[in-house]
C-alpha cells in the first residue's frame, strides 16, 4: 500500500479566512480549522445529515448548506438559535430527542472549504452542499420567522427560503424519522434469523 503525504493545510487555512472575510463580509475566529463567527450575520441549525437530506428534498431552497461528517449545518437568520427550543415547543417537539440544534450568538461553525478551491480538506472535513455566493448578501436566502400577517410562502427575511417555522418542522419530522429507521435498522440487524 502506497502512503501519501497530506497537502499543507496552513496556507489554505489562511486563504479561507481571507476568502470569507473579504468576499462574503462574514467574521472568521483563528484555526484551524477555520471558524465561522455565528450570530452576527447568521445562525447555524445543525441536524444528522441523513435527516437533513431529506429536509433539502422536502422544503427545496434555503439558504447555504454545508456538511461535515455526519452533521448537516442549516444557515438561518441570526437570532434563530433563540428561537429553536420555543419552536419546538409550539410545534409539539419539545423533550423529545432530535439531535436538532442551534448554533447562534457567540458560537462558531467550522469554514467549509471555499467554493471551487482544490480540495485539499481531509476526509470529513466541512464542504459546501449550497455554498455562499460572493457579491450577494447572504441574509435574503435564510429562513427566518416570517412577520405575523405576512404570507409563509417566503422567508421571512424576504427571500425564497422557507420561513423558520416551515423549516423547523420538516427538521424535526425527519430527524424523529432517521432516528426511528436507525433503531429499526440496528434491531434487525441484531436479530438472529429464524428459519421453520
Amino acid at each position: 500500500m502506497a502512503f501519501t503525504v497530506p497537502l499543507p493545510r496552513v496556507a489554505l487555512e489562511d486563504g479561507s479566512a481571507q476568502w470569507y472575510e473579504s468576499e462574503l463580509d462574514w467574521a472568521t475566529a483563528a484555526g484551524p480549522p477555520v471558524q465561522l463567527v455565528t450570530g452576527l450575520r447568521f445562525d447555524v441549525l445543525e441536524l444528522p445529515a441523513d435527516a437533513g437530506a431529506a429536509v433539502l428534498r422536502r422544503i427545496g431552497p434555503t439558504g447555504p448548506v454545508a456538511l461535515r461528517g455526519t452533521r448537516m449545518g442549516l444557515l438561518v437568520a441570526a437570532g434563530s438559535a433563540d428561537e429553536l427550543p420555543g419552536l419546538l415547543d409550539w410545534l409539539e417537539w419539545g423533550g423529545i430527542a432530535l439531535g436538532l440544534t442551534a448554533v447562534g450568538a457567540g458560537g462558531r461553525m467550522t469554514a467549509p472549504t471555499p467554493p471551487r478551491w482544490p480540495r485539499a480538506a481531509a476526509q470529513g472535513a466541512a464542504v459546501w452542499l449550497r455554498p455562499p455566493e460572493p457579491g450577494r448578501e447572504v441574509e435574503p436566502t435564510l429562513p427566518a420567522l416570517a412577520p405575523f400577517g405576512h404570507g409563509t410562502d417566503s422567508g421571512g427575511s424576504g427571500g425564497d427560503a422557507p420561513d423558520l417555522v416551515r423549516l423547523v418542522d420538516a427538521a424535526a419530522t425527519e430527524c424523529h424519522r432517521a432516528r426511528l429507521l436507525r433503531r429499526n435498522t440496528l434491531r434487525t440487524n441484531a436479530q438472529p434469523l429464524a428459519f421453520s
